[in-house]
């Protein structure tokens, strides 16, 4: 997924002039920063990468106004959609990002160049990432990171899976003194969604040789509320009409992060070197109200009905350790291992089941998700003198083995059993049914691979890089990739960049192995829904087949320009197809499916559904970014202006299994709901306009993004609906005295809200706006910070 995004290495300047958007350069020096990404030349800058790079400082991300890792990027980067689902089960507690409209698990997230693990979530429901298991960027504090570099291109050859649409680098701070704490509060102009947040780091020096950072953040988030009145048909399964019964908003947070990252040296020629993070969330969402009269209520209990909770608890740890150093005259080596794991539970409460009757208890454990990730890493790299050429050879190649366990455990047995109640009863807790025995397993594999890149700067105007990787899995078999790289400079202010490259996607263990029900509406009518493994008896009745990987051909052609001291424009063009692209099957649902599972003894479940090999698709896009620093007698100003646009098209839907239109099923494997979600379910176009003010002990800034239209699709084309481009604006002001810092900020200070959903799709009218709105649906926020920092 090579995209000419290397010019982006402007943008990644480009990027630093936005602490709302994008980082600025400092000093006009972004583009001399030496990067590690996507590169194993040793002293490759910005400016000189092949690659587009997107360089992200600690106060660009911080200017953003919010204490989310994920929200601060979709914030500075104009290809980067985080949208903020609510009554979506477990998405609410760790929510997905996309970058170019890509699957959310198409994003490879790296720690100091280090493989990070994923989450053991899957997205099931109707939010943008639906059936990824992403890596969880906001369980790592902003306060332990040094820069974020976002390698915006294909990279499957120099790292392996999940590399397609880029990759996201967290650089972790490591100076040996210093540091800093600060202080944060802030509540949307609703009056709800009240958060402060304590943070802080400090750097050590071990002794002579060495160093430790450590750095840690903790803080709260209350819920916040956008849902109306019940407004539907009266009847006994209505909601009351004039109260607010049901919650819509972002869920209850507790979250604690810590993280350490620290070297030192042993002998002349070699350093030890550690990090790692822990991170506690403890989030509390909500699922849809049942009211007095409705079936799967049990007035004895709730006699006015009752609005079910998720009690989500995600534990995530990680820890790396290696040696690297320097062999006989000039071979550079890394020897590494690398630890990940990731468990999130779930307990329901104010709930029921309501096949156990009056006697139910009202809470539940439902169980608990893990996924552990074991990686060791060997890398050799080394100069190498060719006589034709006036520049080295940069020649790397090295070895990885990953091993990786996915468990899923079942809740207690009230979660889930099947009591005596009235027939056709859904069994199990409301709103989330635990996992049953069945359900439940532990599955491993392993993976090793070998790669091998060479870069160099061929002539003075002309440098180019190729790199290939082989990699062996035990569950699915072999995949090679490559990638070709080149950049040429006109002159000083001209530059041409572009980049060939295949890539590939293993199916997660979660994709291949997880089973659970849900409760989803659709068309406003609850349906519940069993996701079943790929290899499940019904499943494959259903049609489903063993998973492969997913393999990917980008292309990119980037123009970066420089045509006056201070100004930088990158142009970026890509494409992406993407082969036998992992889905979640539509929601198999109706009268016919229903028969179809009560036959193979599964009751209470009135839809299936299934991970899925069936689509292909075409990405195509384009970036551009601008940045110009203004310097007058009294101050400067960074101004900044990115846009990116993205389209991505389906272009072969694999016929549908013969499994679907038998025995009076008719059913589409892939329907339009689920094309919908992935051709335009998230904006394809973004502006990001802002500006940077210094002045005396003074900082200001501002910027304003638009997100394009999107469109939610349903089963019945008559309540599709496509949301309108909105205008957000966020702004700040920073005051310096002596080591204090204080500022004051609003996020979406004009409160903007996203098109109102037809009441015909938002239950009865009380979700009045779209859950994959693409900046939330929560209105303005105002905040305060207070800051002190040593050196």
């Amino acid at each position: 997924m090579i995209r000419i995004r290397r010019l982006t290495v402007a943008i990644a300047a480009s990027l630093a002039a936005l602490p709302a958007a994008a980082q600025s350069p400092k000093d006009a020096d972004s583009l001399e920063t030496v990067i590690v990404t996507g590169t194993r030349v040793v002293d490759r800058t910005v400016s000189e990468s092949t690659s587009p790079i997107d360089i992200i400082t600690p106060a660009a991300l911080e200017a953003t106004g919010t204490i989310e890792l994920a929200t601060a990027l979709a914030r500075v980067l104009p290809s980067l959609n985080f949208p903020r689902p609510a009554i979506s089960d477990g998405t609410d507690a760790v929510k997905p990002a996309q970058l170019r409209g890509l699957a959310p698990d198409q994003v490879l997230v790296l720690v100091n160049g280090k493989r990070r693990h994923t989450t053991a979530l899957i997205n099931l429901n109707d939010s943008q990432g639906r059936g990824s298991s992403p890596v969880d960027l906001n369980a790592i504090p902003i306060a332990a990171i040094e820069r974020v570099e976002v390698l915006r291109d294909g990279a499957s050859a120099q790292y392996g899976s999940d590399a397609i649409a880029g990759v996201v680098n967290i650089v972790l701070k490591g100076s040996d003194k210093g540091g800093g704490l600060s202080a944060r509060y802030g509540q949307f102009s609703a009056g709800d969604g009240e958060q402060y947040q304590l943070a802080g780091d400090a750097g050590f020096a071990l002794g002579e040789r060495g160093f430790l950072h450590v750095a840690g953040q903790a803080g709260h988030n209350d819920q916040t509320d956008r849902a109306r009145p019940y407004i539907g048909a009266p009847g006994p399964a209505a909601p009351p009409y004039d109260k607010v019964v049901q919650r819509y908003g972002d869920p209850e947070i507790d979250q604690g992060a810590v993280s350490y990252n620290g070297e030192f040296g042993v002998g002349e020629r070699a350093s030890l070197y550690s990090f790692g993070m822990a991170s506690n969330r403890d989030v509390l969402s909500n699922g849809f109200f049942r009211p007095a009269g409705d079936s799967r209520n049990i007035p004895a209990i709730y006699p006015n009905g009752f609005l079910p909770n998720i009690h989500n608890v995600s534990k995530d740890r990680s820890i790396v350790a290696g040696l690297r150093g320097v062999l006989g005259a000039d071979w550079n080596y890394d020897v590494s291992y690398n630890y990940g794991y990731n468990k999130l539970s779930f307990d329901i409460e104010n709930t029921l089941n309501r096949s156990l009757g009056p006697t139910s208890p009202t809470a539940f454990y439902a169980g608990s998700l893990e996924v552990t990730q074991n990686v060791a890493n060997v890398d050799f790299t080394k100069p190498i003198a060719v006589g034709w050429l006036e520049y080295p050879i940069t020649f790397a190649f090295g070895a990885e083995r990953r091993d990786e366990k996915f468990n899923q455990s079942p809740g207690e047995l009230g979660s889930y059993v099947d009591g005596d109640g009235p027939v056709n009863t859904p069994p199990g807790a409301q709103v989330f049914p635990g996992f049953k025995p069945e359900d439940a397993g532990h599955r491993d594999r392993s993976s090793w691979s070998v790669y091998a890149d060479f870069e160099a700067d061929l002539t003075d105007k002309l440098s180019a890089g190729v790199a290939g990787r082989y990699e062996d899995y035990s569950d699915f078999g072999t995949t090679t990739s490559g990638k070709f790289s080149a950049r040429y400079a006109f002159t000083d202010a001209v530059a041409l960049r572009g980049t060939v490259s295949s890539g590939f996607r293993a199916p997660s263990l979660q994709q291949q192995f997880f089973q659970s029900t849900a409760t989803n509406f659709i068309g406003g009518v609850p349906f519940d829904v069993r996701t079943f493994a790929v290899d499940n008896p019904t499943a494959i009745a259903l049609g489903a087949e063993p998973l492969k990987a997913e393999e990917s051909t980008n292309y990119g052609l980037g123009l970066v320009l420089s045509p006056a001291e201070g100004l930088y424009v990158t142009i970026d063009a890509y494409r992406i197809d993407i082969d036998d692209r992992i889905i979640l099957s539509e929601n198999l649902i109706g009268p016919a499916v229903t028969a179809f599972l009560e036959t193979r003894g599964i009751f209470g479940v009135t839809g299936g559904r299934y991970f899925t090999n069936a689509v292909d698709t075409k990405t195509t896009g384009v970036d551009v970014i601008g940045t110009y620093k203004w310097t007058f007698a009294s101050g400067e100003v960074d101004w900044t202006v990115g846009y990116n646009y993205s389209k991505t098209k389906i272009e072969r839907i694999a016929p549908n299994p013969p499994e679907l239109t038998a025995g009076g099923l008719n059913l589409q494997r892939i329907g339009r709901v689920e094309q919908g979600r992935i051709t335009i379910g998230a904006p394809r176009d973004k502006v990001l306009l802002g500006g940077v003010w210094k002045t005396g002990d003074w900082t200001f800034s501002g910027t304003a993004t638009r997100y394009g239209e999107f469109s939610a699709l349903n089963a019945s084309p008559a309540l599709d609906q496509t949301f309108g481009a909105k205008w957000t604006v966020d702004v700040s002001a920073s005051y310096q005295l002596d080591r204090w810092s204080f500022t004051l900020g609003g996020d979406n200070i004009f409160d903007a809200y996203p098109d109102e959903f037809v009441f015909a799709t938002s239950n009865g009218g009380q979700l009045p706006y779209p859950r994959n709105a693409p900046f939330g649906f929560n209105g303005a926020f105002v905040y305060g910070k207070v800051g002190y920092a040593w050196e």
